[in-house]
């Protein structure tokens, strides 16, 4: 296995975002198949995804040549097994790649090859585990909605905790022209999806079975309305199944397509976080959403957060980090008060006070530095305002118990 190219964040070349006024261009029209293209779309019926022995063989002998080898048409790749090309060859005679290309667009999908205009350039950090090619549904293209997309993924079981930051996430990231990028599995890929095209932006689901098929059955509504309003994408052909071994494998395209992922929630042991790490080995960004230290779904979130990730809690966040820059998150700040509107002069005053009983004149001057006149002047000022009141010739806090305190203003 070769070493992959060096890692590379896609950049933001100036091409419209999927909530822009600007006209997405859409995928380009549907081309005659190519000898190469053809063979592309056979070999993704017989290689499994991510098999980096087959990606070697792939970029040593050429598409064509490789699908002739496996058909025993042409001479074997160099160092192949017996083994290794027996069951190959089994799988090749059931590949009918015409058909499937015939079944892909009469669903309005289309087979990508690397070279496409259409194609995520960032896919090829891969290397040998690189997609042989992809399958789309949907009418947006692939490669302008990817340039600026975060993949939102996480427990299947999730809480109600996690669903909500999830759908929240995705429509605060669609607020910002972002495209959220997911799995369509229970839980919080299904919330981000959701949250997403509730808010009219951009979602974009990878999945581990064919286009045609909708995995899990339950969420068939919700991957047939991505696939109209935004994209479904798949490494396998019409009709191919599911694995456990492929559900991993679809984890590195989503970690690839993207410029970081965020994990919502996640126990210790979930996918999730294959994603992530892959994320951060492809040197994407890493975030994680925390959640209670007593959640066995946030265990392995905050396990993640103690390495490289970046601890995020809104999609402004999300976008400081993922995005250009100048993309600066508004700094979190607690609700304003009315003693946070006066002025110098005043809040000294009121500072100088003592915070039970009442205090004379001079003494409130002496304490706040200012002249008696002036800080004369302030007290009456703030009890206009309602923060203090007039008690003989001395003065004090208005009482919480004084009725006229809401009526005077208050903090």
């Amino acid at each position: 296995m070769t070493t992959p190219r060096p890692p590379h964040r896609p950049a933001d070349d100036g091409a419209p975002t999927p909530r822009s006024a600007a006209p997405d261009p859409g995928p380009p029209p549907p081309v005659r198949p190519t000898p190469e293209r053809t063979a592309r779309a056979a070999l993704s019926r017989i290689i499994e995804p991510g098999d980096p022995r087959a990606g070697r063989w792939l970029r040593e002998l050429g598409p064509v040549a490789l699908w002739h080898a496996l058909t025993g048409d042409g001479p074997p790749p160099t160092g192949a097994s017996r083994t290794a090309l027996d069951g190959l060859r089994l799988r090749a005679t059931r590949a009918d790649p015409a058909a499937d290309l015939t079944t892909a667009a009469a669903l309005g999908a289309r087979f990508l090859c690397p070279g496409d205009d259409e194609w995520p350039r960032q896919l090829d950090d891969l290397g040998d585990t690189r997609p042989t090619g992809l399958w789309v549904r949907g009418d947006a293209n692939l490669r302008l909605w990817a340039l600026r997309s975060v993949a939102l993924v996480g427990a299947r079981a999730c809480t109600e905790y996690g669903a909500h930051l999830a759908a929240t996430l995705g429509a605060g990231l669609a607020d910002r022209g972002w495209t959220v990028v997911s799995g369509a599995a229970y839980g919080i890929d299904g919330a981000a999806h959701r949250g997403t095209l509730a808010a009219g932006g951009a979602t974009l689901a990878v999945l581990a079975c064919g286009i045609d098929r909708a995995y899990p059955a339950g969420h068939t509504e919700l991957i047939d309305r991505i696939a109209q309003q935004g994209l479904v994408v798949g490494e396998l052909p019409p009709g191919a199944h599911p694995t456990r071994s492929r559900f991993i494998q679809r984890n590195r395209v989503i970690a690839a397509l993207t410029r970081g992922t965020v994990v919502v929630e996640a126990a210790l042991r979930s996918g999730s976080l294959v994603t992530a790490r892959r994320a951060q080995s492809l040197g994407r960004l890493t975030m994680g959403v925390p959640g209670p230290v007593t959640s066995a779904l946030s265990a392995g979130v905050h396990q993640l957060l103690r390495g490289e990730a970046t601890v995020v809690t809104s999609a402004d966040e999300v976008v400081e980090h993922a995005g250009a820059i100048g993309d600066l998150a508004p700094e979190p700040r607690g609700p304003i008060l009315a003693r946070d509107l006066l002025e110098p002069a005043a809040a000294r005053v009121l500072e100088a006070l003592p915070p039970r009983g009442a205090a004379a004149l001079t003494d409130i001057a002496r304490e706040s530095g200012l002249a008696p006149d002036v800080t004369h002047s302030k007290l009456h000022e703030l009890s206009t305002l309602g923060f203090v009141q007039r008690s003989g010739t001395r003065w004090e806090f208005v009482r919480r118990d004084d009725p006229g305190r809401s009526r005077r203003g208050g903090t």
